[in-house]
């Protein structure tokens, strides 16, 4: 299972999914869309729900895009936690794989999560 996220670390939460600082991100701004329901992987989401998440995770990553002022946002899925979330990392200086060659770190900026809610523009 994932760990809870920091109260002052939260982005967006619905019913269904959270998006949260990582709680130990790889770069600064490092992000985590989380669905709340018990679903080991994306495959077993029906395709509304799947829908609904990659749309939340789309604007997300878009209001990252304008506050975090970087020109890509890589998604990133894994399930070795046999919980379904992605990964937004935002790319820096790095390029492709070496973006994810840094040792996770601690949050040390808790300001951004205002700064990515405030570019967010999600209906409900």
């Amino acid at each position: 299972m994932l760990p809870n996220p920091y109260k002052n670390a939260m982005i967006y939460e619905d019913k269904k999914l959270y998006a949260c600082l990582a709680n130990e991100p790889i770069v600064e701004g490092h992000t985590v869309v989380v669905w709340k329901n018990k679903v080991t992987d994306l495959h077993l989401l029906s395709g509304k729900d799947y829908e609904y998440l990659m749309d939340k995770v789309n604007d997300v990553r878009s209001a990252m895009l304008k506050a975090l002022k970087v020109e890509k946002i890589y998604l990133v899925y894994t399930d070795e936690v046999k919980q379904v979330h992605w990964h937004l990392v935002p790319r820096y200086r790095k390029k492709g794989f070496k973006n994810f060659t840094h040792k996770p770190g601690k949050i040390k900026n808790f300001l951004l999560d205002d700064k990515i809610r405030a570019c967010l523009n999600i209906k409900k």
